[in-house]
């Protein structure tokens, strides 16, 4: 295997990273200029960074550069990689065939899809949302938005058609890309019917491009509603790329923080790409022969960055799939590496979690023999996991990666660099070059040296690092930067150990982490508030062996605490529709409570403090008590547990 070609040289060993860190670190312009070199630019930049870390919490990358990212993903591979395999698809029924584009034919199916959405009206700015399917045609859409500078919105297919219409009115898109149905295990789920529910709250969206994915019927609207396989029928099959500025957005991506609404979080062109690339390839020690599979949808920040982009910017071989690791039996992760000759997997410890909990002929009736690298996202993975991970999947002989990022970060900000830096259980690892991490106390004061806790921040500015939230940069500003003035905030609780690895402890702020996807507490509580029975209710997270994190609510009801059973089921069976209809199935409470009040301070602020430590079983150690407005209410809440 050779490295591949186009792209500067990789960290190779221990005291090559040392090297990079250290020049990254003391020299962040000649590090980062030189790692930009090897792309295609339409023009060079004037600055390599710029704004770093101002009051205002904005910084740039490469202001001046013009480019277009889809020229690095496609155009430039072409001589090189034309007929090398860019995408496999891998669909959700067994018996339906699988699908392989070469890079020449994936270039010209963007091509192909920018056309439409250019005969469709749509422009450079303009914001085009998806809810779609894990099929060839996300894909395409994405890269066919970024091939004439629209900035593209995915949100997950899951969410409710009141998520889905929050999300397009903050945007203020005017096109909605979709699909007729999906097929996700044994479920089908009409996705059109969805997005026309909630178009009926969205007076900004003009056209809506529908792809035939399960040939169900669906209604169209005349004058708003296309298909796509009658407008691609007449467009060529050449679209030039659109030249954008550094700092112009590429995409939106929406995320939960502590407060009820989503945040648009904002990635521009230049700073990203790099970033992308740089981090999949020094992570995943990426060879040019490597069939790469990221299991996470594309509704995702790690499906945009290490799914599509970051593959695509290495010349490497991505694998997308539509399916669940359990369909049509546990053993279909396992089935699809032999299938395609996996080399590097990269999968959420929900899904290694779910595995292990089934027999082990399921991973154990297959090979497994391509695989050299194994990696973990969206939450920190326990120690038992990584262990299976590592000795049944991997073998003993596969090098594991603990990411750790955000969806504001853009990419992977500590982890082991496979095979190079130090893999240990239950440990992100070294930052990345580029990555100044530190732990603060709660005054904002830095804690020196190794066996420290704290508040986990960025000193300094990385290229993927979030720009705004779109159409409210104080929000940004507040959320990231306001906290500890010159850090970047992250809202977790971390460890550095003796060697100077650092441990996620997890989220410090009101922000629940659900199998690796992050919901403010407030959303979900304002979601159960919709219910008819409920007057208040809060919500806190708890250990679950599966999710990592479970939703825990305590709820008051209308009319005081249901007596009966029928009364109980119909209070929770409202509930979870409440959750289902705002936010969608993703974010339903798994232990419900339905309580006479909450445990408030005179001024009151609920003490979630207790609510979580009963939550997670304990009841006894629960602290001062006294000051509460009725402290009575702790005892009914201990008692109750669930």
């Amino acid at each position: 295997m050779s490295e591949i070609s186009t792209q500067p040289a990789r960290v190779r060993t221990l005291e090559e990273y040392h090297a990079a860190y250290q020049q990254s670190v003391a020299d962040p312009d000649a590090f980062w200029g030189a790692a930009a070199e090897a792309f295609t630019w339409r023009r060079k930049w004037d600055t390599v960074r710029g704004g770093q870390f101002s009051p205002e919490g904005q910084s740039t990358w490469y202001e001046g550069a013009r480019l277009n990212i889809t020229e690095n993903c496609l155009d430039r591979h072409l001589e090189q990689r034309a007929n090398k395999l860019a995408i496999i698809f891998e669909p959700n029924d067994t018996k339906t065939r699988h699908l392989r584009l070469t890079y020449r034919e994936l270039y010209t199916q963007v091509c192909q899809f920018a056309n439409v959405l250019k005969k469709n009206g749509v422009q450079k700015g303009d914001r085009v949302v998806l809810y779609m399917p894990m099929i060839p045609q996300l894909a395409l859409a994405v890269l066919a938005c970024a091939r004439i500078g629209a900035v593209h919105g995915v949100i997950f297919a899951g969410f409710s058609a009141t998520a889905i219409a929050d999300r397009i009115n903050d945007a203020e898109a005017a096109f909605v890309l979709t699909a007729d149905g999906l097929n996700r295990g044994a479920k089908q789920i009409p996705v059109k019917s969805v997005v026309d529910e909630a178009l009926e709250q969205c007076p900004s969206v003009r056209r809506v491009i529908v792809v035939e994915h399960t040939s169900w019927p669906v209604q169209m609207k005349p004058g708003r509603d296309v298909w796509y396989h009658d407008e691609v029928k007449d467009v060529e099959k050449e679209c030039p790329a659109e030249e954008m500025a550094a700092e112009d957005p590429l995409f939106i991506l929406y995320t939960s923080g502590s407060t009820g609404k989503p945040k648009g979080v904002v990635h521009t062109q230049a700073g990203y790409m790099v970033w992308a690339d740089y981090t999949f390839r020094n992570v995943f020690q990426v060879e040019e022969n490597d069939v790469y599979w990221c299991t996470a949808d594309i509704g995702w920040v790690t499906g945009h960055t290490y799914g599509l982009y970051g593959p695509l910017l290495a010349g490497s071989t991505t694998l997308l799939f539509e399916g669940v690791p359990t369909f049509p039996s546990p053993g279909r992760f396992w089935e699809v590496i032999d299938k395609h000759n996996v080399t590097i997997f990269y999968t959420a410890p929900t899904a290694i979690r779910s595995l292990m909990a089934t027999p082990l002929d399921n991973v154990l009736s297959y090979s497994l023999s391509s695989l050299r690298i194994l990696g973990s996202v969206g939450e920190p993975i326990n120690e038992e996991a990584w262990h299976w991970y590592d000795q049944h999947v991997g073998k003993g002989r596969c090098p594991i990666v603990d990411t750790w990022w955000q969806t504001e970060t853009g990419g992977i900000m500590i982890s082991a660099m496979a095979g190079i830096t130090p893999s240990v259980p239950a440990r992100a690892g070294l930052p990345l070059p580029g990555v100044q991490p530190v732990l603060l106390n709660q005054d904002g004061s830095e804690i020196e040296g190794n066996n420290q806790e704290g508040y986990l921040a960025i000193k300094g500015s990385w290229p993927g690092i979030i720009r705004t939230t779109w159409g409210d940069h104080e929000r940004a500003r507040q959320t990231y930067f306001q906290p500890y003035p010159g850090y970047y905030f992250t809202g977790d609780g971390a460890r550095r150990d003796e060697n100077g690895l650092y441990r996620i402890i997890g989220r410090v702020d009101d922000v629940i982490n659900v199998s690796g996807h992050r919901f403010g507490t407030a959303e979900i509580e304002n979601a159960i508030n919709e219910s008819e029975f409920v007057i208040e209710s809060a919500v806190v997270g708890y250990p679950h062996d599966v999710k990592g994190q479970g939703i825990y609510a305590y709820v008051i009801c209308q009319n005081g605490v249901p007596t009966t059973d029928i009364d109980i089921q119909r209070a929770e069976a409202s509930i979870i529709e409440a959750v289902v209809a705002q936010i969608g199935r993703i974010a339903k409470p798994d232990k419900i409570q339905l309580v006479s009040g909450l445990p408030k301070t005179r001024s009151g602020k609920i003490m979630r403090r207790i609510l979580r430590k009963v939550a997670e079983g304990e009841t006894s150690n629960l602290g001062d008590v006294t000051t509460l407005l009725d402290p009575l209410v702790v005892d009914e809440i201990v008692a109750g547990k669930k």
